[in-house]
């Protein structure tokens, strides 16, 4: 990766999102030091500017970005960072520095909270007593839910409705994890569909 760090007086701006929901969660700045201690750790360091120094996002409040991915823009003068937030980003107690959590892309947070409780064998989760019921039991769920969808679909309570598909989903994503595939792997498949 080969940052220009000369055109700013050393630094350049770096984009931190969400790695599940792909939210922008704020905005910061790298020098070439704050670059490799974040790739070294995989927890993001910036170069404060009013600090004057390098600054561990969370290094007070807790609130570590776990590294997933850096990338580096088409001119490598600017670095996006997909991370794991621990907790809130913001320093006013946001989500984000651009407001709070939004709806889009939390399939993919559902789905890791699915993935850690059958991992972690939460015995009093729902989730993990249907996956130890077997693979019959998950599709059969699948299937009943689906059935509850296109019956509310004939009618007109809209609430009803988007129940029974977020029901349907989540029972989905069971199913995902028990066969050992990924969202992002059916998401691959739509977009290959659209070509």
């Amino acid at each position: 990766m080969n940052i220009d760090f000369n055109k700013e007086n050393g630094l350049v701006p770096v984009v931190i999102q969400d790695n599940r929901t792909l939210q922008v969660l704020m905005l910061g700045y790298m020098n070439k030091e704050a670059f490799e201690k974040t790739k070294k750790e995989k927890i993001v360091t910036f170069f404060s500017r009013s600090k004057n120094r390098l600054w561990t996002k969370g290094e007070e409040s807790g609130n570590f970005l776990t590294v997933k991915s850096i990338d580096i823009d088409c001119d490598q003068d600017t670095i996006l960072i997909k991370v794991i937030p621990t907790n809130t980003v913001c320093h006013t107690g946001s989500f984000s520095c651009f407001g709070e959590k939004t709806s889009k892309g939390f399939l993919y947070e559902l789905e890791e909270k699915i993935s850690q409780r059958i991992d972690d064998k939460v015995d009093e989760s729902y989730t993990y007593s249907l996956y130890q019921r077997g693979m019959n039991k998950m599709a059969q769920k699948v299937g009943e839910e689906a059935v509850e969808l296109v019956i509310e679909a004939k009618d007109n309570n809209e609430t009803l409705f988007k129940n029974e598909a977020a029901d349907l989903l989540y029972h989905l994503l069971i199913l995902l994890k028990a066969k050992g595939f990924a969202l992002e792997e059916i998401e691959e498949v739509l977009q290959g569909r659209n070509q």
